[in-house]
């Protein structure tokens, strides 16, 4: 064991794909870790690598979980960063980076994850995330993606955006392991800016769809689908009972239509398929949706999800 990091289980995997969720920076709906958990729990990941907790990991801004049963301190329960490995039912290798997003030591951190990618043989990484978007519940979830180089992202029907944004440790690691010639992509989904606080299925179903299509990893998604079908139809009950919010989800339709053409029109729309969208915020002049949201929140309180 090195200071940072113990090697607990070396994979037996050949030219994996890294599959990058951390928690603490934006996934809006969950989308991200929910998607994380699935793989992990469908890929019956083991664990390989644990990174050290007192490097990486400020215990005063992640506290550890005390779990007191009858007033007896029995456990507690710390976060961690940890790399866990796996194959799909077709024998995809794939290794999930899964936990705690570091709160120091980036560059220490990102280091360390490169090297071990080199030694894994990894062929890509993708990171997954979410974010809030004005887009509408009604319609699909779309995917925007970040890649490491122009090759890449033109490689790809997505609209490209010029824009400074705050970074997480996955664009950290996309840039530090392009720099070693491995091929990176962030797959970003949208979730409606008017339910961003509550769990949003879609948004996993979208990113681990966009995995697959990637890198040909498989899950089932039959659980996932139904749930996001459920959600959809709980979100438009709750649509129909008010002009207002009935209002603004034909907004956002009309505006999703609009840049499904627009983006369509950009990448010549030779086979008729829809492109993947890029970053941007539209929801300027709609109503916020939070009593739509306040509402949903306390459906699914519950309902004990």
């Amino acid at each position: 064991m090195s200071e940072q990091f113990e090697m607990v289980a070396w994979p037996d995997l050949e030219t994996p794909v890294l599959v990058v969720a951390l928690g603490g920076w934006i996934d809006a709906g969950n989308g991200a870790q929910a998607a994380m958990e699935l793989l992990d729990i469908q890929l019956d990941a083991q664990v390989s690598v644990r990174f050290d907790g007192d490097t990486f990991i400020d215990y005063r801004a992640r506290r550890p979980t005390m779990r007191l049963i009858e007033g007896i301190n029995a456990a507690l329960v710390w976060p961690e960063i940890v790399l866990k490995s796996a194959k799909d039912r077709q024998g995809h290798g794939v290794l999930l980076l899964m936990g705690a997003e570091p709160d120091t030591s980036w560059h220490r951190f990102a280091d360390i994850v490169a090297s071990l990618a080199i030694d894994l043989d990894v062929r890509m990484m993708v990171g997954l995330g979410a974010y809030p978007y004005a887009a509408p519940h009604t319609r699909p979830s779309r995917l925007s993606v970040t890649a490491s180089s122009p090759d890449l992202a033109a490689g790809m029907a997505v609209q490209r955006s010029t824009l400074d944004v705050p970074a997480g440790i996955e664009s950290v690691l996309e840039q530090a392991l392009a720099d070693k010639g491995i091929p990176t992509i962030g797959l970003w989904a949208q979730v409606p800016h008017y339910v961003a606080n509550v769990p949003y299925p879609a948004a996993s179903l979208a990113l681990l769809e966009g995995l697959s299509q990637l890198t040909g990893v498989v899950t089932d998604q039959a659980g996932l689908q139904a749930a996001a079908r459920d959600h959809q139809q709980r979100l438009d009950e709750l649509v129909a009972n008010s002009e207002e919010h009935t209002t603004m989800v034909r907004q956002l339709e009309q505006a999703w239509q609009l840049e499904a053409a627009e983006a369509a029109a950009q990448a010549g729309g030779a086979d008729g398929s829809e492109p993947l969208s890029g970053f941007g915020l539209q929801a300027d002049n709609l109503p916020s949706g939070d009593d739509l949201a306040a509402e949903l929140e306390r459906f699914l309180r519950d309902q004990g999800r």
